[in-house]
């Protein structure tokens, strides 16, 4: 009987044996010391987004992501590594970013992300490195103008993940918030009817204005959303390294240049406002 028993148990055991393993092995990678990884190998891993025109977009053609974001975290690996440093980039949504990091895949998250109170208590955050706000984007000849026309009747598109589920029921509590995966599907919805707004941070909405512009963006800011460089719990030496090269960026000028590449013809931008 006590055989049998062994004999029916034996995998199970196994099997627990093996999650428990991996699990892990899982944990090593989250926890490893990222900037003394980042050396021995000279690259850094970022998570960008792939879906956001100006920060992070895909290019078609060459099958690479570009953008604001893309060229901040390449500077940056040169001023962390140095000339043989190299910037490798894995996509994610402002669902996935987190997952992703916590698990040890990617090293960093720089793709549009606010930093907040409660992101902050399971990641650490890099200093601001752009200042953005919340707005809104609506079709040329809406009547909506600013936050303060959401009323009863109006729907809103944010994207899950953000923060605009929440800024939006708190300033408009009476509209409708409708919740889609990536900016690229919130987009498509609002060009195609089905809400009379989108709303996330200005410099992601200007990216969609320039794309179309049949589409404007109101009403100033009514959010304040700095973006932050996530890195993950107790990587405190590879915090101050970004912090150190991005002081420095800002310093000798590539910061500038990098963001009157990508919002130079955005009406009214001041690179002295975002930095």
């Amino acid at each position: 009987m006590a055989k049998r028993l062994f004999k029916l148990l034996a995998p199970l055991v196994m099997l627990v044996g093996l999650v428990v393993m991996l699990s892990g092995c899982g944990n090593s990678v989250a926890n490893r010391d990222t900037l003394a990884n980042a050396k021995k190998t000279d690259s850094i891993v970022w998570g960008v987004k792939a879906d956001t025109n100006l920060f992070g977009l895909m290019n078609i053609k060459t099958g690479k992501i570009q953008g604001f974001d893309i060229d901040i975290a390449k500077a940056l690996t040169k001023k962390i590594l140095g000339k043989k440093g190299h910037a490798k980039f894995t996509q994610v949504t402002s669902d996935t970013r987190m997952p992703l990091i916590k698990a040890g895949n990617i090293d960093a998250i720089i793709a549009t992300m606010t930093i907040t109170p409660e992101r902050a208590k399971q990641v650490d955050f890099s200093n601001v490195y752009f200042k953005a706000g919340g707005s809104i984007l609506v079709k040329k000849g809406s009547p909506i103008k600013s936050v303060k026309d959401l009323k009863k009747g109006t729907k809103v598109i944010v994207v899950q993940g953000s923060t605009y589920g929440d800024s939006i029921k708190k300033a408009a509590p009476n509209t409708q918030v409708l919740q889609l995966a990536d900016y690229a599907s919130a987009f498509t919805a609002l060009k195609s009817g089905q809400a009379d707004a989108l709303s996330t941070d200005n410099g992601i909405l200007y990216g969609m204005s320039l794309q179309d512009k049949n589409y404007v963006v109101v009403g100033g800011t009514y959010t304040n959303e700095p973006y932050g460089i996530a890195v993950n719990k107790g990587q405190k030496p590879f915090r101050n390294a970004i912090n150190k090269a991005l002081d420095e960026i800002k310093a000798d000028g590539t910061y500038d240049k990098i963001a009157q590449k990508w919002f130079g013809d955005v009406p009214g931008f001041n690179v002295k406002e975002v930095r």
